[in-house]
């Protein structure tokens, strides 16, 4: 039987609670979803961890979406400018 692809919401609502879950936040895509203001702002990930979610995003778009991997590749990195966390840098991470 074939599995049917996720939609444009699930898609988005599996890259927003996968990337507040290797963030290391208790926050889910249901607690931002309607909140107009800058949420992705009030939290934040390290460059490593930013890498690692980008990673598993092109891995997810080209498995569950069937993406090409060049494709999902630019989509990661477009879905990390639009809904990605602030960046920590190290003198964030040593405070």
């Amino acid at each position: 039987m074939r599995r049917r692809r996720p939609t444009d919401e699930e898609i988005i609502e599996n890259i927003i609670n996968r990337m507040f879950e290797i963030a290391g936040h208790s926050v889910c895509y249901e607690d931002i979803v309607d909140r107009k203001d800058n949420w992705y702002q009030q939290y934040t990930m390290t460059e490593e961890q930013d890498k690692i979610w980008r990673d598993w995003v092109a891995n997810y778009l080209k498995k569950e979406c069937k993406h090409p991997v060049k494709i999902a590749e630019r989509s990661a990195s477009l879905y990390s400018l639009m809904w990605g966390l602030k960046i920590r840098n190290n003198e964030q991470l040593s405070r």
